[in-house]
């Protein structure tokens, strides 16, 4: 079993049922198990030129799995997951249902057209590093550092979503 951790995001339609139900259908995959679940955060939308207040803000959620999927197979799982709920790709950083991250996976470091390892933004982003700390606050992120120093760097807002817990 390989240990990956996950980002979950949504600004559009119903943000915290579709962030429940990406959660239970991450429970129902094959050769997955979830180990554990942040809480939800809110955070403005950001977009290629920067936060964009006047979009749905989303939530966000880390998720730490156990997995015997190949990155590509899962990968492509959470790709069926966001297809699922209604994501679409028309504009990069675009507003969107459900968005599922591959932010770590079993510490590899590796780059090609398809997948990068870690998440090659993910240092730089709160909204990440906040849920992912709430689940495991000696996280490091292969190749850049401990998550607690990382996410002192980082200028994003983020803002506790009071909810119940998503698992």
């Amino acid at each position: 079993m390989t240990r990956a951790i996950l980002s979950l995001g949504a600004n559009l339609g119903d943000r915290e049922q579709t962030i429940r139900d990406a959660v239970r259908a991450l429970r129902a995959l094959d050769g997955v198990t979830v180990s554990a679940a942040s809480g939800l955060v809110e955070t403005p939308a950001l977009k290629a030129a920067g936060v964009d207040v006047d979009a749905p803000a989303y939530l966000n959620a880390a998720v730490a799995i156990e997995t015997t999927l190949s990155p590509e197979a899962l990968l492509a799982a959470l790709n069926g997951i966001e297809r699922d709920h209604g994501r679409v790709r028309a504009e990069r950083w675009g507003d969107r249902t459900l968005d599922i991250d591959i932010v770590t996976m079993g510490g590899l470091q590796r780059s090609d057209e398809r997948l990068t390892l870690p998440h090659p933004r993910a240092a730089e982003r709160a909204f990440v590093l906040r849920p992912w700390l709430e689940i495991d606050p000696h996280a490091e992120l292969p190749g850049l550092g401990r998550v607690d120093t990382l996410v002192s760097a980082t200028t994003d807002e983020v803002r506790p979503y009071a909810a119940e817990a998503l698992l």
